[in-house]
């Protein structure tokens, strides 16, 4: 055994020399850093260092689930996600589609550069592009909307809870929708043109195309990536989350994200921070791992 794992690092040293930088680079910062996880079971104290404090178990993920904040920012953290989940991973599919069906190799590359540009936009400078667009007196954004009595003219939409959600998502959706979509344009890209004209030879139109024989093409992908975001089902983003949020909207844009560093680090209970976002990671593992089992599941039925 030892001698075939040496034969094959001889053989392809140099694609493990390419993958090598990104395997330090997920051993030093996800790994190394899973030693801390017992802070989550002890009772921290500076002049012992991590594995010095006394041992107390579950206290802090019982202090935790006995607090009022465990139900709202479980609540705030799973309806945000929901929410992003629901409204956000359909996009860049459809966002694909629309991009395939365009023709003309000119209007698809200025459509692309179009839709990509917002990803590279950095959070801090987006939750300011939001704070002018939306801003109850001069935003361009919210008069537009009160002119149309789509909103109420006293409403103020970076301020008022109700409006949270929405702001959150569909501002998410135009940042990354066009990024996320290029590995759908890759997966159509693949598409046998001869599926194509054995459609047109059938009689299919331009949507009955894309029901039978795009959309089964990128159905893998779908699968692949639905089971990804699941597995960070309750990893709302903390940099937007905590940069959108304030006094008139806490009750809820308070996520467990939030709460973890309002908790650990401005308030120094590093150990029950550390309770608190070991049970979000556990939660988030949950829900990938039942993903993964549907997945396989509703595959061996559809091979049945």
């Amino acid at each position: 055994m030892g001698r075939k794992i040496l034969s094959g690092l001889k053989k392809d040293w140099q694609l493990w020399a390419m993958i090598l930088p990104a395997l330090a680079y997920i051993i030093i910062f996800c790994y190394v850093p899973m030693y801390g996880i017992q802070l989550a079971f002890r009772k921290y104290d500076f002049s012992k260092g991590l594995t010095g404090g006394d041992w107390v178990g579950f206290k802090y993920f019982i202090q935790y689930f006995e607090s009022p904040m465990f139900w709202t920012t479980l609540r705030n953290t799973f309806v945000i996600s929901f929410f992003t989940l629901v409204c956000g991973f359909p996009a860049p599919i459809l966002l694909a589609l629309v991009v395939n069906s365009l023709r003309q190799k000119k209007l698809r590359r200025v459509v692309q550069t179009a839709v990509y540009m917002p990803y590279f936009i950095s959070t801090v400078v987006m939750v300011a592009i939001l704070q002018i667009l939306l801003s109850p007196s001069t935003g361009v954004v919210s008069n537009f909307l009160k002119s149309l009595h789509i909103i109420p003219q006293s409403i103020n939409l970076l301020g008022t809870p109700s409006a949270f959600v929405p702001v959150y998502v569909l501002s998410g959706i135009w940042q990354s929708a066009g990024w996320n979509s290029i590995i759908f344009i890759a997966a159509l890209a693949s598409v046998d043109g001869q599926l194509y004209d054995a459609a047109k030879v059938d009689g299919a139109n331009r949507w009955q195309q894309v029901i039978h024989v795009e959309l089964p093409a990128i159905v893998p992908t779908i699968v692949i990536l639905l089971i990804m975001n699941m597995g960070r089902v309750l990893s709302v983003g903390f940099e937007k989350v905590f940069l959108m949020q304030n006094d008139l909207n806490l009750s809820v844009s308070e996520v467990i994200s939030t709460y973890v560093f309002n908790i650990g680090v401005q308030s120094g209970q590093f150990s029950f921070g550390s309770a608190v976002g070991l049970f979000n990671t556990v939660i988030n593992f949950a829900f990938l791992m039942i993903a993964n089992m549907v997945s396989k599941k509703a595959a061996d039925i559809s091979l049945m």
